[in-house]
């Protein structure tokens, strides 16, 4: 930092126009992996709202003004030093929006999508700031896409739908002439890293590591001649799919019968396919939590979000319900002795490879977030949330349910693997799946 920007940061401190905080732990382990702080764009997820209604550029400023005051992540930015990195919060900040009117010539989606890929493809400077972007795109008068991308440091999946809800509920109050702006949220993302900071002491940490040490003793990783350094040119690619509502049902019931979630029938099933898929018996998926169990976070924007090693051993000597109650035992376990993952690595200690996940390969998630009610009158409007950057796995499987069926989103390292692969593994979940619903106490799946 210039001499300079040391002055005018000792300014804004003691002028009480910023304050300094430590990083998170969920921070902290994303600033060990990003490859560069400045002009980062592996790290960023998005979400496109489809508005149809009329709307002006300075009603939508002046929501999103409220917004930006009520969560300070959205004033946020890092200071690099040489032990920790700490990230500063300035009192007030004007909001980052873009408006843009869709050339007629080119046909809608072609024109949305290409104007979106703009907006999440452009790299985040976490030195600098802001570390989010929205972005209006005009189709006419009565019909816009608004374009959101923030940088994964300050919002995880929930935190987009805080975003939304409360960019909608501020866009009420504008037009009403409401004054006063949104209520402050119950706790602040900072309070929270605080909290969590004096929650893990020394003594948890080493009995959760223990804890860990045991459970991933003599792991293995599932492709060791793919174990490369990540290539930032390696973007995500997905394949969305479904499993029927005869079929979801089916697994909803089976999850009933054997007193187990419907997340651990899910993960049981995963397993046996991933195994089939790949020949190796020991599985280790990473599942994301969203580490919002205080009801004083819910409705915080903030990277909250951490991940929970899964292991399990297919055994095919055990029938599925028996397969299915040893995952749901184990997946209880794991939960229960959860730890900040940077905390985890750290006791570890596993070989590293830059911008590589060091502890799995795949990630398994049952997606739970909630969907905000964007009820607003004279409006018409669709969410779609989607993940970009540059993913820190080779495989993941995200799963929604859509009904009485489920949504299946595979994510894949397209220099991994083609689109006709991973068909063909959907294809074997859905016979796994099958399988298991029709006979789970058989030692046969497929």
């Amino acid at each position: 930092m210039t001499e300079d920007k040391r002055a005018r940061l000792k300014r804004w401190l003691d002028s009480g126009k910023a304050a300094l905080h430590p990083l998170t732990f969920p921070q902290r382990e994303l600033w060990e992996t990003s490859p560069q702080p400045v002009g980062d764009k592996t790290n960023t997820i998005c979400c496109l709202i489809e508005i149809k209604g009329a709307i002006t550029a300075q009603d939508c400023t002046a929501a999103m003004q409220r917004v930006v005051n009520r969560h300070e992540v959205l004033r946020l930015s890092f200071l690099p030093s040489k032990g920790q990195a700490v990230q500063m919060i300035q009192a007030q900040s004007e909001p980052v929006m873009r408006f843009r009117d869709l050339p007629s010539s080119s046909t809608r989606s072609d024109a949305v999508d290409a104007a979106a890929l703009e907006t999440f493809d452009a790299p985040f400077d976490l030195v600098q700031g802001p570390l989010y972007r929205v972005e209006v795109l005009r189709r006419s008068p009565t019909d816009h896409v608004l374009v959101v991308a923030i940088h994964h440091a300050i919002a995880d999946g929930w935190s987009l739908g805080v975003l939304v809800q409360d960019l909608y509920a501020a866009y009420a109050q504008v037009l009403l002439g409401a004054s006063g702006g949104l209520p402050p949220v119950a706790l602040s993302y900072m309070a929270w890293g605080a909290a969590e900071r004096a929650l893990w002491q020394p003594a948890l940490l080493e009995q959760r590591a223990a804890f860990w040490k045991t459970h991933l003793a003599g792991s293995t990783r599932l492709w060791d001649d793919r174990a490369d350094a990540l290539d930032e040119s390696d973007q995500l690619q997905r394949r969305i799919a479904d499993v029927s509502a005869e079929l979801g049902l089916a697994v909803r019931e089976l999850a009933r019968r054997t007193s187990a979630t419907l997340f651990s029938t899910l993960l049981a099933a995963f397993q046996i396919t991933l195994s089939r898929w790949t020949g190796v018996a020991d599985i280790v998926v990473g599942t994301p939590v969203a580490n919002r169990a205080r009801q004083e976070v819910r409705e915080t924007m903030g990277y909250f979000s951490s991940i929970v090693p899964l292991r399990g051993q297919v055994d095919d000597s055990r029938s599925f319900s028996d397969s299915l109650r040893a995952v749901h035992q184990a997946t209880m376990d794991c939960f229960a002795n959860a730890m900040p993952f940077a905390e985890l690595v750290a006791a570890l200690n596993p070989p590293r490879l830059p911008g590589r996940n060091p502890i799995y390969e795949v990630r398994f998630a049952l997606q739970n977030q909630p969907v905000p009610d964007l009820a607003v009158a004279g409006f018409s409007v669709q969410l779609k949330i989607r993940a970009t950057g540059t993913p820190r796995f080779d495989l993941a499987c995200e799963i929604t349910e859509a009904g009485n069926g489920l949504e299946v989103v595979w994510l894949f390292r397209w220099s991994r693997f083609s689109q006709s692969e991973i068909e063909e593994l959907h294809r074997l979940f859905l016979t796994v799946l099958s399988a298991v619903c029709t006979t789970p106490d058989s030692r046969t799946f497929i």
